[in-house]
């Protein structure tokens, strides 16, 4: 089973998506993370992609598929993956498209959570993540035992360049000029599961109970 995760940036698609990885028993794959292994091994095309990626852009299509396709035929996503901030456009859900059908595969469900910019934007600018092991704690929700230490490993706390205010304003513009045309494109193959919290009061688990239940229907 493949599934895509949609939604803005901070809209909580790693988390929903690391915790449907461990029940469904398949690979979570972060672009995110798969682009700070690659920088830090690309040589020149990793430092492009650090340019694109702190300033809150998109990086190139070419550099992105290039990385998602070596990760996808990798042994643990036989069985299928969970793919968490790609696509980004339609471009790249068309060629992701062209991938799996090679492979006699497809999307089997494209699930958009759906918050508020505001309520992002609070989260996300009081995020922090160890940089060792690379948990996540937000300082008004989950905040270390010790302040700026991790409690699983002993390392720093950072803020990622690209969850600084100024920066997060620029990922969600550009996902409603871009990656929101993506919940139509999904929709009209009929894969499509919305599910909103404007009311603030869904955990990640209630999200994952309630995608649960879609799957095995």
């Amino acid at each position: 089973m493949y599934i895509v995760m949609l939604g803005k940036p901070g809209s909580g698609k790693g988390t929903v998506g690391k915790l449907l990885s461990e029940s469904l028993k398949i690979a979570h794959i972060s672009i995110g993370d798969l682009f700070k292994e690659y920088i830090k091994d690309a040589g020149e095309v990793g430092k492009i992609a650090s340019q694109y990626i702190s300033k809150g852009i998109l990086v190139p299509d070419e550099i992105t598929f290039e990385l998602i396709e070596k990760r996808l035929n990798e042994s643990d996503c036989e069985n299928g993956a969970i793919l968490d901030g790609f696509p980004r456009s339609i471009s790249q859900a068309e060629e992701l498209d062209r991938f799996l059908q090679e492979k006699n595969l497809k999307v089997d469900i494209a699930v958009e959570l759906d918050l508020p910019d505001e309520e992002i934007i609070n989260r996300i600018i009081t995020r922090r993540i160890c940089e060792n092991c690379r948990e996540v704690y937000n300082l008004k929700f989950k905040a270390p035992k010790k302040e700026g230490i991790c409690d699983k490993c002993g390392g720093k706390l950072i803020q990622r360049e690209d969850d600084k205010e100024e920066v997060l304003k620029n990922r969600l513009k550009e996902y409603e000029d871009i990656s929101s045309k993506l919940v139509n494109y999904y929709k009209e193959k009929n894969v499509l599961y919305s599910i909103k919290n404007n009311d603030n009061k869904k955990t990640s688990i209630d999200f994952v109970k309630e995608l649960e239940k879609i799957i095995k229907n």
